[in-house]
C-alpha cells in the first residue's frame, strides 16, 4: 500500500480549495485618465487597479461579461472599445472605432451578449471630407469578442438619432435602444422588431417625456431603470403639482416596459437602480439620495448627500447602495435607512461619467 505522505494530503487539500473556490462580489468602475478598479464594496477597499493601454482621457461607459471576468469599456476620447480581464489586468479586446475615412465615437451605448461573445456598440460616423464633415447615419457595430485586440465589426445595422443606452434581454433575443423611444432589435439580424412608445406616445394631457440616462446599472435586478420628466397640461402653468417626476422600467427577464409617474417635481435625479431583493424599490442619485415605490408609484424616503454623484448600484443581498461616478470616492448607504455607512476612495483621477458595475469574481 502508498503511503499517504503529508506533502500528498496538501496536495489534494489545495487542489480541492481551488475546486471550491467562491466568487465573490466586486464593484468595478474606471477612473481618468486611464485606470479600472475592482473594488470590494463589503470590505470598503480597492483590490486591482490596472492601467488600459492608450485609453486616456479616459473611460465612461462599462459593460462586463460576468461568465468570463471581462470588462469593456469605452474609452480614448469615445473613440475606442477597451476589453480588461479582471483577473489579470491583460487586454484582451481592443475595437478602435475610426477607419475609412470615418471618424467614428461611441458617447455612451455599449453591452455585451448573455454568453459574452459578442460586444454591442452604439457608433456615430463623421465622413471627414477636406473642406467639411459630413455626419452619418448612426449604427449599431457588432463584434466577435474572440477577435481580441484589433477587432472589426462582424456586422452592422442602423439605429435611430439620439440613442443613449443599449442593453439586451435576459435571454439575449432582444437588443433594446434607449433613445425618443426604446427601440427593440433583433440583434442577430439588425431588424427592428418592436418599440415601446415614450416620447411618441399619445397622451394629450403632458408633454413628451424628457430624458437624460447613460449608465449601466442593471445587471443586479436584471431592471433597466430611469427616471423621467413630464409636465401635466391640464394644470396651470403656475401650479407646482403640474410639474411631475416618473420612473421608466425595462424588465430584462420578462420583457415588460412600463413608464409611471410617482411625485412632484422636487429634486433632480440623474440615474437609478432597482434593488434585487425588494424589487418595488428604486433608488435615485444626484444632489439627494432617493426611494421610490414602483408598485405604489411613491416616493418613500429621500436624503441630502455629500456632493453630487451619478451613478448608483447596489449590493446582490439588496443592503448596501453604492453611489460614485463623479469625484474619487463612493459613498456606502444602508438601503433601509438610507443613512450613509461607509466610503471608499478610488486612486487616480476622477471617475466622472463612470458607470459602476458589479461582477462575481474568483480572484
Amino acid at each position: 500500500m502508498k503511503k499517504f505522505t503529508l506533502a500528498a494530503a496538501l496536495g489534494v487539500s489545495a487542489l480541492l480549495a481551488s475546486q471550491l473556490a467562491v466568487a465573490k462580489e466586486y464593484i468595478v468602475t474606471t477612473s481618468k485618465p486611464d485606470q479600472i478598479h475592482v473594488i470590494d464594496g463589503k470590505e470598503r477597499k480597492v483590490v486591482r487597479s490596472y492601467t488600459m493601454p492608450n485609453a486616456a482621457p479616459g473611460s465612461m461607459t462599462i459593460a462586463l461579461d460576468e461568465n468570463n471576468g471581462i470588462a469593456y469599456a469605452l474609452s480614448t476620447g469615445w473613440g475606442s472599445v477597451i476589453g480588461v480581464d479582471l483577473k489579470s489586468g491583460e487586454q484582451v479586446f481592443r475595437a478602435d472605432l475610426s477607419g475609412d475615412g470615418r471618424r467614428v465615437r461611441a458617447i455612451q451605448g455599449l453591452t455585451v451578449s448573455p454568453d459574452g461573445k459578442e460586444i454591442f456598440v452604439n457608433c456615430l460616423p463623421v465622413r471627414m471630407g477636406l473642406g467639411e464633415y459630413e455626419v452619418e447615419t448612426p449604427y449599431v457595430a457588432v463584434y466577435n469578442a474572440a477577435d481580441g485586440v484589433g477587432a472589426e465589426p462582424v456586422r452592422t445595422f442602423e439605429i435611430p438619432r439620439r440613442v443613449a443606452v443599449l442593453t439586451r434581454s435576459n435571454d439575449g433575443t432582444e437588443l433594446y435602444a434607449l433613445g425618443h423611444d426604446m427601440y427593440v432589435y433583433d440583434p442577430k439580424t439588425g431588424e427592428q422588431i418592436a418599440s415601446h412608445k415614450i416620447r411618441t406616445r399619445d397622451n394629450k394631457d403632458r408633454t413628451p417625456p424628457d430624458i437624460l440616462d447613460f449608465w449601466n446599472q442593471w445587471e443586479q435586478a436584471s431592471m433597466f431603470s430611469t427616471p423621467y420628466f413630464n409636465v401635466d397640461l391640464t394644470k396651470a402653468e403656475d401650479d407646482p403639482s403640474a410639474y411631475r417626476n416618473g420612473m421608466l422600467t425595462m424588465d430584462l427577464e420578462n420583457k415588460v416596459f412600463r413608464m409611471e409617474e410617482y411625485e412632484d417635481f422636487a429634486v433632480i435625479i440623474f440615474s437609478t437602480v432597482v434593488n434585487p431583493v425588494r424589487r418595488n424599490e428604486v433608488y435615485g442619485v444626484y444632489s439627494q439620495l432617493s426611494k421610490m415605490d414602483i408598485e405604489k408609484n411613491e416616493l418613500i424616503a429621500r436624503k441630502d448627500m455629500d456632493h453630487t454623484y451619478y451613478a448608483v448600484n447596489v449590493s446582490e443581498d439588496g443592503s448596501e447602495l453604492y453611489a460614485g461616478g463623479t469625484l474619487n470616492d463612493i459613498a456606502v448607504y444602508d438601503t433601509v435607512t438610507l443613512d450613509k455607512i461607509g466610503s471608499i476612495e478610488v486612486p487616480g483621477g476622477n471617475m466622472a461619467l463612470s458607470s459602476l458595475r458589479m461582477i462575481d469574481l474568483d480572484l
